[in-house]
C-alpha cells in the first residue's frame, strides 16, 4: 500500500530506553543544545528547538546490541562535531562503520549516532 497516513502529523517524540537516563538525558541536552527534565519517575525529557523531543526512560539492562535506530545529526563541521560529542563523553564506532564521509559514534548508554557533514546523504 502506498500513499499518505493524513491522520499521523508528524514524529513528536523519540523514545530511548536507559538505565540511567538522567546520564543519557544529559549528555544529549548539552550535544543538541537542549534543556533537560527531569520527572518523577526518574526519566530524562530532553527539549530542542529543530528536533524532535527525547524521552530517556529507565529500564533494567543495558544495550547489548547494535540499535535498530539511530539519530543522523546534520553537521556544518565534522571535525568539530567530532571533537564536541567525545568531549561530552561519546566514543567512536568504528567497528559499525569507520568511512570517512561521516562519523559514526555512541552515546555514553552505547547508542549509535551519525555526524553527517553538508553534502552528505
Amino acid at each position: 500500500m502506498t500513499g499518505s497516513a493524513p491522520a499521523v502529523a508528524g514524529v513528536g517524540t523519540i523514545a530511548i530506553d536507559a538505565v540511567d537516563p538522567a546520564r543519557a538525558g544529559t549528555f544529549w541536552a548539552d550535544l543538541i543544545g537542549g534543556t533537560i527534565t527531569i520527572d518523577d519517575d526518574g526519566d530524562a525529557l530532553v527539549r530542542a528547538p529543530g528536533y524532535p523531543g527525547l524521552d530517556f526512560l529507565r529500564v533494567p539492562d543495558v544495550k547489548s546490541v547494535k540499535n535498530r535506530l539511530h539519530l543522523d545529526l546534520d553537521v556544518t563541521d565534522l571535525t568539530a562535531a567530532t571533537q564536541q560529542a567525545l568531549a561530552l563523553g561519546a566514543t567512536v564506532a568504528d567497528d559499525v562503520h569507520d568511512g570517512s564521509e561521516w562519523q559514526v559514534l555512541r552515546d555514553p548508554e552505547g547508542n549509535e549516532f551519525c555526524l553527517i557533514p553538508p553534502g552528505v546523504t
